[in-house]
């Protein structure tokens, strides 16, 4: 099998490998990106779509952010749904202007992709057989089969960026890495609908029927979300169904409510909260999503994502630059940090704004009481939108 060199190995052509080589690029190192599904999987899969102050700072920084700011739609505050009212936290007002921005996850990738394609360095998508070696010596190698010729590169580093499923993670001996993990009890049913959003700014529902959730892709897509069964048979839910319980969770007395329009796609999503210590082995680091999964609520998946290969490409253009490996080895516990923050926030988001199993009355009456506390005080409104619209990445 023929060999070749490369400084930086990036296993995931999602938003954390794409722009962890768009990064190493413009430090002027080089890398290739290997991706096993298809360009229009990764292009197409409809994710997260809430970008932290500091991934829309980053984007435009790093030269991919100019469709982002013709597109975007910037976000000074979000809405607690409860009790039958809308309470407005105003989070630029409380965090000296920094907000968050929908746009999704896609639309990034798409930014990020042809970026890669400009430099006219290597990006491969449907490869096959995508295995690390040698992770614990200075020449790790990456193999794998595209158009079925195979592939080896010895690299200098390698970065696990291919998420929760991938490879990476699984090729680091077991007794070198702590798993933390949570599983939740229900899960949430995601509609994307061709239907104008009725609300400028995001909305998160408490009601006795379970969790939901008011979002938007475009002035024309509003996306929705609803608290359901982990094991939720998707063809029990009809388009009248989907609507019938989402208006049923997000309708106010005074009757705001979402607009209906055509479902063009649903799916469900579990709820996961995974961390695995540290985020290196020898010379892979792991970014993303396969080093930490949080439940959606608190908007923090992609963020934490981008946070990471930040903070990578930074350590690895001071090893080629400076020689030296402290960013490196100081890598796995900032990250760490950062994650472990986040997780704190997503687990309160989510056990706020949903019902859990075996709860009654009393821990419904808990829960609004918390929300009416939270909305009324200026100090826990801050705390929400400062872990809401993020911290600077470091």
């Amino acid at each position: 099998m023929p060999s070749t060199r490369t400084q930086v190995g990036i296993v995931g052509a999602g938003p954390a490998g794409l722009m962890l080589g768009h990064h190493l690029h413009l430090a002027g190192i080089d890398s290739v990106i290997v991706e096993n599904r298809s360009e229009d999987h990764v292009v197409e899969r409809v994710r997260a779509g809430v970008l932290e102050q500091g991934t829309v700072d980053l984007m435009h920084e790093t030269g991919v952010g100019e469709r982002l700011r013709r597109e975007g739609m910037r976000h000074e505050g979000i809405h607690l749904r409860f009790a039958g009212q809308r309470h407005r936290i105003n989070m630029a007002g409380l965090t000296g202007g920094r907000a968050i921005t929908i746009y999704g996850q896609n639309e990034v990738v798409k930014d990020l992709i042809a970026a890669r394609r400009a430099t006219g360095r290597p990006l491969y998508f449907d490869s096959a057989d995508v295995t690390v070696h040698e992770l614990d010596t200075t020449s790790p190698r990456l193999r794998f089969v595209h158009d079925h010729a195979q592939h080896e590169i010895t690299c200098a580093f390698i970065a696990g960026c291919d998420g929760f499923h991938g490879v990476c993670r699984p090729s680091i001996p077991s007794s070198h890495v702590t798993a933390y993990e949570r599983e939740y009890p229900f899960a949430w049913l995601g509609i994307l609908a061709n239907a104008p959003p009725a609300s400028d700014e995001l909305v998160y529902s408490l009601s006795e029927r379970g969790f939901a959730l008011f979002s938007m892709r475009s002035s024309t897509v509003t996306r929705l979300y609803l608290q359901c069964a982990t094991d939720e048979d998707l063809d029990s839910w009809s388009d009248d169904r989907i609507w019938s319980e989402l208006l049923a969770r997000l309708r106010t007395d005074d009757g705001w409510e979402p607009h209906v329009g055509p479902i063009v796609q649903k799916g469900v999503t579990p709820m996961r909260s995974f961390v695995v210590e540290p985020m290196r082995y020898g010379r892979l680091f792991l970014a993303g999503d396969a080093a930490h999964i949080v439940p959606p609520t608190g908007a923090k998946g992609l963020n934490l994502a981008m946070a990471d290969v930040t903070r990578l490409a930074k350590a690895i253009e001071v090893f080629f630059t400076a020689g030296r490996e402290r960013e490196l080895d100081d890598y796995s516990a900032r990250g760490l940090k950062r994650t472990w923050r986040a997780q704190r926030f997503s687990w309160w988001m989510t056990s706020m704004l949903h019902k859990q199993e075996g709860d009654n009355p009393f821990d419904y009456r808990r829960q609004l009481a918390e929300l009416e506390y939270l909305v009324s005080s200026t100090a826990a409104m801050t705390s929400l939108s400062e872990n809401y619209v993020g911290t600077p990445f470091d």
